[in-house]
Order: C-alpha cells, then structure tokens, then sequence
C-alpha cells in the first residue's frame, strides 16, 4: 500500500509541476510580448519590460478569475445572465486595477517622465486592449478545450453505452435460447423411459437422436452463426424423436432445398418454430399434421411452418411465450431486416419468416 500512495503521490507532483511550468513558460512569453508591443518603435527593452511587468498580475488576475471562475461556473452551466453580470463586474475591476498598474508604472520606472514611455504606451485604451487580448484569447482557447474534452467525454460515454447495450443483447440471446425445449426434454425422456421398459430396439437410435440434440441446443447454441445445413439435420432429428412419441398420429411434410451449401444463420433460428408447432398442435381426425417448407434465393429466405389447430381454438393459445420469444429475438437479431407473422387461418396455424438477403451469410 505505502508503495501505491508513493506512486500516486508522485503522479500527482509529477502533473502538478508540469502544469506549472507550462503556465510560468506561457507568461514569460506574454510578458515578452508585452515587452516588445509596448517597447516599438525605439530600442528601450529594459523600460518596455519593466512598464510590461506592472501590467502582467493584473492580466493574469483577470484570466484566470475567467477561466476558473467564470467560465465553468456560468458559461459553460448555461447561467448567462449572471455570466454577464460579473463579466461587467471582473471587467471594470479590471480596467480599473490596469489604471492602478500604469499609474505606479509612472511612479516607480518612469519617474513621472511621461515624456520617457514607450510609443504604444502613451495610450491608456491601447494598454487595455493590449491585456484583454490576452484574457479573451486564452477564454477562446480554454473554451475549445473545454467543447473538446466534452466531446471526448460523451464519445466514452456514448462507446460504454454501446458496450453496455451488446452486453445486454447477448445476454438476453443468450436468455431467450434458454427458453426453447424444456417441456420437449420433459416430452422426450417420458417417451424414453416407456421405450426402455418396453426394451424397444428403438431406444439406442432414439438416445443417439438425443444426444446429438443435447449437443447442439447446449454447445453449438453459443457460436454466433451455424450452417444451415446442420440446423436442418437437428430439426430432422427432433421430428424424428417427436415421431417417436407421436407414432401413427403425426404427419409431417417437408419441402427443404437440396442444397444449403455456403449459407450459415445464427444457431437455433428455425428450431424454435418447430417446437412451437409440435408444442401447441392438435389432433384434427385423430392427426397432427405439421407443414414445413424452406425456400432460398438470391433475395431471401422464406421459411414457412403449419401445424393443425381446432377450429374452436383460441388465438391466444398460439400467441404465448413461445412465440413472444421467438419475435423477440428476431427483433434482437435483424431489427428491420425481417418480416414475421403468425395466424390461425381455419385449422391451421402459420408462421411465416423473411429474412434479407443481406441477412444470409455466406460463405467459401
């Protein structure tokens, strides 16, 4: 700890003498300015410079009482009116301290030979105008520092926002992923567990099913893209597993491309709707029947899923958490670069997904 506070005091003494030596070196220049401005035409440096040296406290009174004082305490807090009032007030002070400072000026270097002062001197407003150019200037550039630092300042802020956001974002993905399959699991290893009692020989092919699910929904749900292909595979596998459990009472029709080579989306994107369709169906005659279609172009992907529904089914049933998730993540995904829609349309209920072109990655 006693070496921390040593390196930190000695960071601070280290900036505090730099900021002093920056400000000793800026008034030496001023006060040589000073000295030459108020020392033309003729060749007088030693009255020009000591005459310059009366005027220099009060101008760097007055600057800094500006840029300490008034500038971060009105100014720049958007108080004008008061801005304006001790302008008035550090301004006639000022004038009347400049005054002061010629008048000893006189007194003690020029021994009342007003005859003996520099050219330029010989004018009180010029002397005035001489030290307000320094406070105004040095006003201007601590003003631009200042609109500069803010910049800077909001930018951070602006970049910690962001980062904030796309924490959150992936956070929330992360979340609503989570929330796809758990009654399935539940569903699944029901049917499991009664195949196993019955010794079916479907049990090692309905486990290696599982597993290889498991695996994707665990694992390969946390890359950000996948091939399509394989998402594909995975829906085929849980419509298997689903088949399963369902037997002779489910039928499913599926229209996939023969190809999904160089196309990746992030991982669990169509999955869910699956799910959702096999989650809410119902047996219409003794049948669920599910419709499954995916179409590539070179301008979109269209994904299409149908599941059948009673007629007398509530719409609602449809639209719970499920699918407020699956919109959800959409939204998080591709903002404005997807079209979605779910409706029950007699005894059938459709989801229909779009998304870009721009919005399907390719690759090779």
């Amino acid at each position: 700890m006693d070496i921390v506070g040593s390196m930190i005091t000695g960071t601070l003494v280290y900036f505090l003498w730099r900021k002093i030596a920056l400000h000793s070196l800026f008034w030496f220049l001023v006060l040589s300015f000073f000295s030459y401005f108020l020392g033309a035409p003729n060749e007088n440096l030693f009255y020009s410079g000591s005459f310059a040296a009366f005027l220099l406290p009060v101008t760097m009174a007055t600057t800094y009482t500006t840029i300490y004082y008034l500038l971060p305490g009105f100014l720049l807090k958007k108080k004008y009116l008061l801005f304006s009032l001790y302008s008035f007030y550090t301004l006639v002070l000022s004038a009347f301290a400049i005054v002061i400072s010629i008048f000893y000026g006189l007194i003690f270097i020029l021994n009342m030979d007003y005859r003996g002062m520099p050219g330029p001197g010989r004018s009180l407003l010029s002397m005035m105008v001489l030290v307000y150019l320094v406070v105004v200037l040095v006003s201007a550039f601590t003003l631009l520092k200042q609109n500069y630092s803010s910049i800077a300042e909001n930018r951070a802020l602006e970049n910690k926002f962001l980062e904030a956001q796309l924490k959150l974002k992936e956070q929330e993905l992360h979340y609503l992923k989570l929330q796809v399959h758990p009654h399935f699991l539940f569903n699944t290893l029901n049917t499991l567990y009664g195949h196993a009692l019955k010794k079916s020989e479907e049990t090692p092919n309905m486990i290696l099913k599982l597993s290889n699910l498991l695996d994707y929904l665990l694992y390969q749900a946390d890359k950000p893209l996948v091939s399509l292909g394989s998402e594909i595979e995975h829906i085929k596998d849980y419509i298997a597993l689903e088949q399963m459990r369902f037997r002779d009472n489910l039928l499913v029709d599926l229209d996939l491309p023969p190809t999904t080579e160089n196309i990746e989306i992030p991982p669990m994107l169509l999955l869910p709707f699956v799910e959702n369709s096999f989650k809410h169906g119902q047996l219409v005659n003794g049948k669920l029947k599910i419709s499954i279609s995916l179409q590539i172009d070179e301008e979109q992907l269209r994904f299409i899923i149908r599941n059948s529904v009673k007629d007398d089914q509530e719409r609602e049933t449809h639209n719970g958490l499920g699918l407020k998730n699956l919109k959800k993540r959409l939204q998080l995904l591709y903002t404005d670069q997807h079209s979605f829609s779910a409706e029950k349309t007699g005894s059938s209920f459709e989801a229909h997904l779009s998304l870009t072109h721009s919005k399907v990655y390719r690759h090779g």
